[in-house]
């Protein structure tokens, strides 16, 4: 209830001998829970009548101690000094009305490139707190095995149904369990036979289509009338929330350090074809013969989240690659592009997950997930996952592509194949001049933490004139 991932041991003496020397008033009693409520309010309990100062006789106040994340565990500022390397420092001297839309709309000063004294010791924090709204009075789940999971049925008109499963993703789950205040999706389910435990069989909604930033379902896209190709209630949309989350963030700096072109002869690029790694103009190829011509860099994923990042697809369906000797445990991990200030596309070099294993973690944290021999596949809570630019298929092909200034972009999870905590940070961007020889890849961040004009001016960036990068 509190966001801790864990409790520890207190000292019960203490507390108790501070209860019998002031009077104390209590208002619950024989709370019983099974550990999987999201609140203390849906646990099994009783109220006392009015401020009963006499009651709970023999007893003593709950007494619980916290053990904190990573993120705020005790002795981490070293660890939060390297998580946070490479992070660049935007504003200062933020004066806000309150009344402004984002903190891009009030006062402040901006950062310049020594940063003015700024480190990261004075970052700015805030704890947010979302008023009750009431909203999962119009939601519910049925026929699961836990609380967390079931058929989802929503009310309108004053009467409860199904919603239709056709496009029902992760970005839709991830508002229901929102709206339900279960925390986060771990599983959009489509087919909900086995949930079978309503009387309830009309559907209601459909056309569901959310951004995933919405509180409740009625805020998304939506049909006006229910229509659904694949009606009854096997076919009605289902979710598996979870009170936590993964939430997967790029190494953006790495990316800017590890860029060069390479000439790779075709001869060495037959497992990388396979994989779909090359652009379409490859296929008519004089194949072994001549080269093409790649961008590579390195990328680095940490999972900063509460929960370990995991495939959505279990074992069963990895799909072996004899080429290169591995399972693919997602479809598509990464996307890779190469795009003119504009947005339009001249590049593409997408990767598949080869696989998910924890390359390094930060002090403490163990190791959890690798390749071998057919091992578990995920990035631990702590941990990140290292893509060497010296493998296949971490580089964009720009065979072709003209000298000109462009847009390095990398995106994590595009498919939202597995749900996160926040899919805004999964996005990065670089600007890139190419001058048909050599490449420079510089400014490298995540989307949307520039702002609104440094943004206006990185779109229209008009290139480098010499090796300078400043």
């Amino acid at each position: 209830m509190l966001g801790f991932p864990a409790e520890r041991k207190v000292n019960r003496s203490f507390y108790k001998l501070l209860a019998g020397q002031q009077p104390l008033n209590y208002w619950l009693r024989s709370v019983a829970c099974t550990g999987s409520e999201a609140h203390l309010s849906m646990c099994a309990l009783e109220f006392y009548k009015g401020n009963a100062t006499g009651a709970c006789q023999g007893g003593m106040p709950a007494v619980v101690g916290c053990v904190p994340g990573p993120l705020f565990a005790t002795a981490s500022a070293q660890k939060q000094q390297r998580r946070r390397q490479g992070q660049q420092i935007h504003m200062t001297e933020v004066r806000c009305s309150g009344s402004e839309k984002s903190l891009w709309g009030c006062q402040y000063k901006n950062i310049t490139q020594d940063q003015e004294g700024c480190k990261h010791a004075e970052d700015a924090g805030v704890r947010c707190n979302v008023p009750y709204m009431g909203y999962e009075s119009a939601v519910r789940l049925v026929g699961g095995r836990t609380p967390f999971e079931g058929r989802l049925e929503v009310k309108r008109a004053g009467r409860w149904g199904t919603v239709c499963s056709t496009g029902w993703g992760t970005t839709e789950a991830m508002v229901a369990c929102r709206q339900l205040g279960l925390g986060y999706a771990v599983h959009a389910v489509t087919e909900t036979w086995y949930w079978d435990a309503s009387n309830v069989t009309e559907m209601v909604l459909s056309g569901v289509k959310c951004a995933g930033h919405e509180m409740t379902l009625s805020h998304c896209q939506q049909h006006s009338s229910a229509t659904c190709r694949k009606t009854g209630p096997r076919f009605a949309a289902g979710v598996i929330c979870s009170e936590t989350a993964s939430d997967l963030l790029l190494h953006a700096l790495l990316v800017q350090e590890t860029a060069y072109i390479e000439d790779r002869p075709l001869h060495m690029l037959y497992c990388a074809a396979e994989e779909n790694c090359l652009s379409s103009s490859a296929r008519d190829a004089n194949w072994p013969y001549g080269h093409r011509r790649l961008l590579r860099f390195s990328s680095q994923i940490h999972n900063y989240g509460r929960a370990d990042f995991r495939p959505k697809a279990g074992r069963h369906s990895w799909v072996w690659h004899e080429c290169h000797g591995h399972y693919h445990s997602m479809d598509i991990f990464t996307h890779y592009d190469l795009l003119t200030p504009n947005g339009t596309q001249v590049a593409e070099g997408h990767k598949a997950s080869f696989c998910l294993e924890d390359t390094e973690c930060e002090e403490g944290v163990g190791k959890r997930y690798e390749c071998a021999n057919l091992g578990e596949q995920g990035i631990t809570l702590g941990c990140w996952d290292l893509y060497r630019h010296d493998i296949d298929c971490q580089w964009v092909d720009i065979t072709g592509v003209k000298a000109g200034n462009y847009i390095l972009q990398v995106v994590i999870n595009p498919r939202y194949e597995v749900a996160e905590s926040d899919f805004s940070n999964n996005a990065m961007k670089c600007n890139c001049k190419y001058d048909g020889h050599r490449v420079w890849v510089h400014n490298c961040h995540i989307g949307g933490t520039l702002s609104e004009e440094a943004s206006r001016r990185f779109e229209q960036y008009p290139g480098q004139l010499n090796n300078q990068i400043v």
